[in-house]
C-alpha cells in the first residue's frame, strides 16, 4: 500500500463530491491524492486540434483547481493530464492507486448523466473503486456491506470493517437469500422451508463475520437477513448509511462478467456513497 487516492476530475457535479469526499478521506488518514483528468485521442477531423488544445487548457485549469483545494485541506496532491480514453486511462492508473474515487454516472433519480463509463472503470480497475453520488453522504451514519461468501465478498467485508471501525460507525452486514426458483406463480412454499432457508442463510453469515470480534472487539456489527433481490436489499438497507461496500463479484451466475450483477445494479441506483471491492 502506498497511501494514494486517485481522483478522476472534471466539471461535473458528481465528480466534484468525488473530489470532496477524498480529499476528507486523506486529510483524516494521511494520505496524498493523485488527481487525474483525461482529454480524448485526436480522430483527425477537421478543426480538432485547437478544440483538443482548449479541452486540455481547461483541464489543466481543474486539476490546479482541484490541487488547490487539497492544499488547503493540508492534503498532498499531484496531479496528471492524460491523453486517450477515460476508462483505459484511469484503469491504468488504479495500478498506482490504493483507492480510486469516482463520481456517479447516474442521478439519484436512476437517470443517467453521463454514460457508464463509472461502472466500465469499476469493472477493470486493479483496487477498489468508490462511487460518489450527487450530495454524497453528508449527515449520514454507519457502514453497510453485502455479503454472500465469495472472495470478493470476504474482502469487502475485511474493506467495510475497518472502514467502520476507524470512524466509529456501527457496521451492518446484509445476506440475502430466494427460494428455489420455478417457472411459474408459486406463492406457497411450505413454512418450514422458508424458515430453513432464512436460518441456513444467517448461520453462513455468522460464519463469515465470525473473524470480526477478535480483530475489531470495539466494533459494533449488526446483521439483516432478508428474502429478495440482493441490489434492491443494499439498496435499502444503505439510504442513511454512510458508506455502501460491496464485492465486484459475487458466486451466482454471471460471476463470468467484468461486474457482478448486484454491484452494477448498486450502481445504477447508488444510495449513498459505495465502494466495490475486488
Amino acid at each position: 500500500m502506498n497511501g494514494t487516492i486517485a481522483v478522476g476530475v472534471t466539471d461535473a457535479f458528481g465528480a466534484q463530491g468525488a473530489l470532496h469526499w477524498a480529499i476528507e478521506r486523506a486529510a483524516g488518514r494521511r494520505e496524498r491524492l493523485l488527481l487525474i483528468s483525461v482529454v480524448g485521442s485526436a480522430w483527425g477531423i477537421g478543426g480538432e486540434e485547437t478544440l483538443i488544445e482548449r479541452a486540455t487548457q481547461r483541464a489543466g485549469a481543474l486539476l490546479e483547481t482541484a490541487a488547490a483545494q487539497a492544499q488547503e485541506a493540508g492534503v498532498d496532491a499531484e496531479t496528471l493530464l492524460e491523453r486517450g480514453d477515460p476508462v483505459a486511462r484511469l484503469i491504468d492508473v488504479s495500478h498506482r492507486a490504493d483507492l480510486l474515487v469516482l463520481g456517479s454516472d447516474f442521478a439519484r433519480d436512476g437517470s443517467r448523466l453521463r454514460g457508464v463509463r463509472g461502472v466500465r472503470i469499476t469493472a477493470g480497475a486493479h483496487c477498489p473503486v468508490v462511487v460518489v453520488p450527487e450530495g454524497g453522504a453528508q449527515g449520514r451514519t454507519g457502514v453497510v456491506v453485502g455479503v454472500d461468501g465469495s472472495e470478493a465478498s470476504e474482502k469487502a467485508v475485511a474493506f467495510a470493517a475497518a472502514e467502520a471501525d476507524r470512524t466509529g460507525d456501527t457496521l451492518t452486514a446484509v445476506m440475502t437469500w430466494s427460494p428455489v426458483p420455478v417457472p411459474f406463480e408459486f406463492d406457497d412454499y411450505p413454512q418450514n422451508y422458508l424458515e430453513r432457508m432464512q436460518d441456513l442463510t444467517a448461520e453462513e453469515l455468522a460464519i463469515s463475520l465470525a473473524g470480526l470480534r477478535q480483530d475489531y472487539p470495539d466494533l459494533t456489527v449488526k446483521t439483516v437477513v432478508e428474502s429478495g433481490y440482493p441490489g434492491a436489499v443494499l439498496g435499502r438497507t444503505a439510504r442513511s448509511a454512510r458508506l455502501l461496500v460491496v464485492g465486484s463479484h459475487g458466486r451466482g451466475p454471471l460471476t463470468r462478467f467484468l461486474l457482478g450483477s448486484t454491484s452494477q445494479a448498486v450502481l445504477s441506483h447508488p444510495p449513498t456513497v459505495t465502494a466495490i471491492v475486488r
